[in-house]
């Protein structure tokens, strides 16, 4: 099996992230003594300032963690929909879906108090020691990746007529920045030295410090400029200009949480994720459907047979048909039946030796189903996916070809110590919202996700989370936290994690050669982003899975979209031999940027 590099492996810790100087900063957090949890809040808040196209302060985190061996829980930092986003007031807007871009979209940012909960509960380090890496990169500036300047290239239009703080920083001379170029955001790091000044005027307390912090950003100066910023109407995806509903009394209300995760027991693995309020269950529910097929899963030199993809494809499109239906950030989500093996076996007796073309969700429990009426009546079904007129999109996230556009990132961390942690920070993209000019960032845009139609597990309702596609993973083997991984790609996010699970686990492949392998997903699931389309019968495919594989997957049905060789997925990962106490990591070489570092 080619691999392009080699897994790492060592004693100390080991980072991967989708971009390098994220890993690196996690790294040196690491060697300075602090632990899995210090160096994931660092590594988080520098792709804040690297990756600003696909994560920023304005958005959320979701995180699974285990400490030190413990039974694995999951830190929100998914804020929820203001008091003022309610089904009445969208649709007196004369709206049938939530707009992708804009202040209409937003919900509370989470970010900022998710990192700060995660490090007052589990790390050491101060919070000078863990932003000072994204402070010096705002204040003194990076390397511009070439997929920031095509990003603000493809909304610079946008950016000059209708949202001119978003021009002011990220089109400098009227023009995108160029690649490669050092660029600077001063006032964003202005912003996090305010929070910082705030948070140390507590006194020399950590813990009162991260106390401090939190509550200078959701009832200080933030707060206000947020609050301020959307009372001003600004274009949407919708074509027409709306103020927010996002208030300051919204963001001094809520703060990050914890819950346990979800877990399945699956042989000798146990796999850890978010609840309902995510879609990670559906990477659960997929590996329930192929128990039952694992005598006809199979790789021959690191590459799965079609056979392999086909049963994987087949199973992916009945797990998110559930997705669906059923999941949502309500306790009536019936996750128990969802996850156990009686409605597996029930639900793998569809999966046949044609790709299927219907949209599939089942009755847990008996339950009729409902679907929301963009689904139901099939509105989002098309054979082109429909791009918003105005160039801000939802979520540029993995195009007809199956290119990535950008979408979100990922952190990895494992310790000496034996803590893991897997966290996908997202949203605040510079491209789904205008810029807050005294601020140096722009809110979310994941409000999106939610239904206006009413009575829906997803349907939006004042202090709810949308149903989020953010879905970060950790396993445990024999018991013990072994291994923390995730991946960028909207609803892809679940579908590229099988991939990698199934090179690992079946293939044999190390943690870098399953992240190298050929990796596959089907467009036939309704996307979570606004305008909400899906292809029906359509396999995006990395071309090395072979020209016999490929021919034998389209005889099957499938509507192929050859990818090209190297497109699909960010994944990164990281591991602990609890036996050994040998660590070791790898990332995903796609697009040359995600990197492991580890010693």
């Amino acid at each position: 099996m080619f691999t392009t590099r080699p897994e790492l492996a060592g004693t100390v810790g080991m980072v991967a992230s989708t971009h390098w100087l994220a890993s690196s900063a996690g790294m040196a957090v690491l060697e300075d003594g602090g632990n899995a949890f210090d160096a994931a809040v660092a590594a988080g808040f520098v792709l804040q300032v690297v990756e600003p196209h696909l994560n920023g302060p304005g958005g959320e985190v979701p995180v699974v963690f285990s400490a030190k061996g413990q039974a694995p829980k999951v830190l929100c930092g998914q804020g929820v929909a203001p008091a003022a986003a309610t089904i009445e007031h969208y649709r007196d807007l004369g709206l049938d879906l939530v707009p992708g871009s804009g202040l209409l979209a937003t919900t509370v940012p989470g970010a900022w108090d998710g990192w700060l909960t995660l490090l007052r509960d589990h790390g050491t380090k101060s919070l000078r020691d863990v932003l000072g890496y994204a402070i010096g990169y705002a204040r003194d500036g990076f390397p511009l990746l070439e997929r920031v300047s095509a990003t603000v290239a493809a909304v610079a239009d946008l950016f000059r007529d209708h949202w001119p703080t978003s021009a002011q920083l990220w089109l400098p001379d009227n023009r995108p920045p160029v690649p490669g170029t050092r660029f600077t955001n001063p006032r964003l790091a202005d912003t996090w030295e305010w929070l910082l000044a705030a948070a140390e005027a507590a006194g020399g307390d950590r813990e009162a410090q991260l106390e401090a912090g939190r509550r200078a950003w959701s009832q200080g100066f933030v707060a206000a400029q947020v609050d301020e910023f959307c009372r001003t109407a600004y274009l949407d995806d919708s074509g027409r200009a709306h103020a927010g509903v996002l208030t300051g009394e919204d963001m001094a209300g809520w703060s990050a949480t914890y819950e346990d995760a979800v877990t399945v027991d699956l042989g000798e693995w146990t796999l850890a994720k978010c609840g309902a309020w995510t879609q990670g269950p559906v990477l659960a529910q997929q590996l329930l459907l192929l128990e039952g097929f694992a005598d006809r899963l199979s790789y021959v030199d690191g590459v799965p047979t079609a056979e392999t993809v086909h049963l994987a494809t087949e199973c992916a499109k009945l797990a998110f048909a559930d997705r669906e239906a059923w999941y949502g950030d309500t306790d009536d989500v019936p996750l128990d039946a969802l996850l156990s093996r009686e409605y597996a076996a029930l639900r793998r007796g569809l999966v046949g030796d044609q790709a299927s073309m219907v949209l599939r969700p089942g009755s847990p429990d008996g339950r009729d189903v409902r679907l929301p009426a963009h689904i139901a009546q099939g509105r989002g079904a098309t054979d082109d996916v429909a791009v918003a007129s105005l160039g801000a999109i939802g979520e540029p996230t993995v195009g007809r070809a199956g290119t990535t556009r950008g979408d979100t990132v990922h952190i990895d961390v494992v310790d000496r110590w034996g803590n893991l942690v897997s966290a996908t920070p997202s949203g605040g993209w510079l491209q789904s919202s205008p810029t807050i000019p005294s601020l140096g960032f722009c809110l979310g845009s994941r409000a999106q996700m939610f239904w206006l139609d009413r009575d829906l597990p997803n349907s939006l309702a004042p202090g709810k989370r949308p149903r989020i596609t953010l879905t970060p993973s950790l396993a445990l083997r024999g018991g013990e936290p072994t291994m923390a991984f995730g991946t960028p790609g909207g609803d892809q996010q679940d579908q590229w994690q099988l991939c990698f699970w199934l090179a690992h686990t079946v293939g044999g492949l190390d943690l870098q050669a399953a992240i190298d392998a050929p990796a596959w997903h089907s467009n036939a699931i309704p996307s979570s982003f606004y305008p909400r389309s899906w292809q029906p019968g359509e396999l995006a495919v990395e071309s090395r899975l072979g020209v016999d594989t490929l021919a034998e997957l389209a005889e099957r049905g499938h509507r192929i979209v050859d990818a090209g060789p190297w497109s699909l997925g960010r994944l990164s990962a990281v591991a602990r031999d609890p036996r050994s106490g040998l660590l070791r990591a790898g990332a995903n070489p796609r697009g040359a940027q995600g990197y492991a570092v580890g010693r």
